[in-house]
């Protein structure tokens, strides 16, 4: 079948080809009985406009993309559902890529530049990746950071109050009796890691408590190693009463290991007969444990949501200050 043209649906409104773009981009002084006849026209016709041509002709796009280091990821496949929701909400459609590395991460932002996307919001391929903020503005797009901790100040920002919500959650072990406080969980490379564990020490030195090198662990992210990693310090420490874990999945392997130590879970702090743990950032693998764990959240979802509400006020107001955005913790009692 031969393709509809812009030029067979002016023919058949009985209209110039310029009032048929015109109503399509709902653009200029048109009636609305001449508006009716073009979109009848559309229908009749079964007509689908090229956007790709009509964003390039008007210099504007009603795509975004999105780079993520990983989609598999549960923190940063919420970050995503909130970006799309507010995106759709507002008439973009959302171009997602997974970066993987920095060399793919660059070839994603160039894909993305020449396939004409209005702007791009993305997360960094690891915590200290050092983003060239020159190499992505000669792209000339609208650009907005996504990250567990802060990066460059010349880009747009989006990201959780790692300090606050580690105080946060100290607080909140020191309210319920808890004097000997375990830190597990993330590497020492780690920003997002080193601003948690700075809340946490301060919090300590705060309510005059012990900060002891030795019960801050390093751990790999998943529940195997942070079973072994809390066993380990538990028999070592016996006198540790709580741990705060740097992942959801670091809070559920720490349950696991804190029965291997032979120690029970919850909030006793009597003689030591209980560890509490309280973990960050809670995934639904942490949904099920018994007892239920307590979470200090900074909501994914709205990250995503204030990251599209930014990258699309740069679209439309020209908006080019950079901004850091910051999305405060809250504590989910267990």
């Amino acid at each position: 079948m031969k393709k509809v043209t812009i030029t067979d649906v002016a023919e058949h409104a009985g209209v110039s080809v310029t009032t048929v773009s015109m109503v399509l981009g709902n653009k200029g002084r048109i009636s609305q009985d001449t508006a009716d006849k073009v979109n009848q026209a559309v229908a009749d016709l079964g007509y689908v406009r090229n956007r790709a041509a009509a964003n390039l002709r008007s210099n504007s796009s009603e795509i975004v993309g999105l780079i993520l280091k990983d989609i598999s990821d549960p923190y940063y496949a919420q970050v995503a559902a909130g970006l799309c929701e507010e995106t759709e909400k507002q008439g973009y459609m959302v171009f997602l890529a997974q970066s993987g590395n920095d060399e793919k991460f660059e070839q994603c932002m160039l894909t993305m530049a020449r396939q004409g996307v209005g702007g791009i919001a993305f997360c960094p391929t690891n915590e200290n990746q050092q983003v060239n903020a020159d190499v992505l503005k000669a792209h000339n797009l609208p650009l907005v950071c996504i990250s567990r901790a802060s990066v460059n100040q010349q880009i747009d920002y989006v990201g959780p109050d790692n300090a606050s919500a580690a105080k946060m959650a100290t607080e909140h072990l020191i309210a319920k009796g808890h004097r000997r406080i375990a830190y597990v969980g993330g590497k020492s490379s780690s920003l997002c890691r080193a601003e948690r564990i700075g809340g946490y020490c301060s919090t300590l030195m705060q309510f005059g408590l012990p900060f002891k090198p030795e019960w801050v662990v390093e751990c790999d992210a998943g529940q195997a190693p942070a079973a072994s990693a809390v066993k380990e310090l538990l028999l070592n420490h016996p006198q540790i009463s709580a741990v705060l874990c740097h992942y959801s999945s670091t809070a559920v392997g720490a349950v696991h290991g804190a029965h291997r130590a032979g120690r029970d879970v919850g909030n006793d702090t009597l003689f030591s007969k209980e560890v509490s743990i309280v973990g960050f950032d809670a995934m639904q693998d942490a949904e099920l444990t018994e007892p239920p764990i307590t979470f200090v959240n900074s909501d994914a979802k709205e990250i995503g949501r204030q990251a599209a509400k930014r990258l699309i006020e740069q679209l439309e107001k020209n908006d080019e200050t950079p901004r850091k955005i910051i999305i405060a913790p809250t504590l989910t009692n267990a």
